[in-house]
């Protein structure tokens, strides 16, 4: 666990890319079921952990995603792409199109700095 409040809760989602998920405390389906305050929340942390992920790993791209066919519980996806990735310039989910070897900053020093700016 990244952050938590009565909201939302940022989780990190273990991967070669940097990958947090943004659920809704509530356990809802649909994004239009949120409270305007949810959709703010999400918004602001979706906004704040892209702008820290392009600054601190100097990601070619930001990718998000929100969709639960198979978790039906209203969650976002927020990662770090890179050229050199092992999927670029297909999504997480695709079809692996390398091995790749990033050489990246830590991870766990980016989650706790994330979770301290949240």
């Amino acid at each position: 666990m990244i952050f938590e409040n009565e909201l939302v809760k940022v989780e990190i989602e273990t991967s070669e890319v940097p990958w947090v998920k943004i659920f809704t405390q509530r356990k809802i389906k649909e994004f239009s079921e949120c409270s305007v305050d949810e959709k703010l929340e999400i918004f602001r942390i979706i906004d704040v952990t892209e702008k820290y992920m392009l600054d601190y790993f100097k990601a070619d791209k930001i990718n998000i995603a929100s969709f639960g066919n198979l978790l039906p519980h209203v969650h976002w996806h927020v990662m770090a792409r890179f050229e050199a990735d092992s999927y670029f310039p297909e999504p997480m989910w695709g079809e692996k199109q390398r091995q790749a070897e990033l050489n990246l900053p830590s991870f766990e020093v980016f989650f706790t700095q994330l979770g301290e700016q949240l």
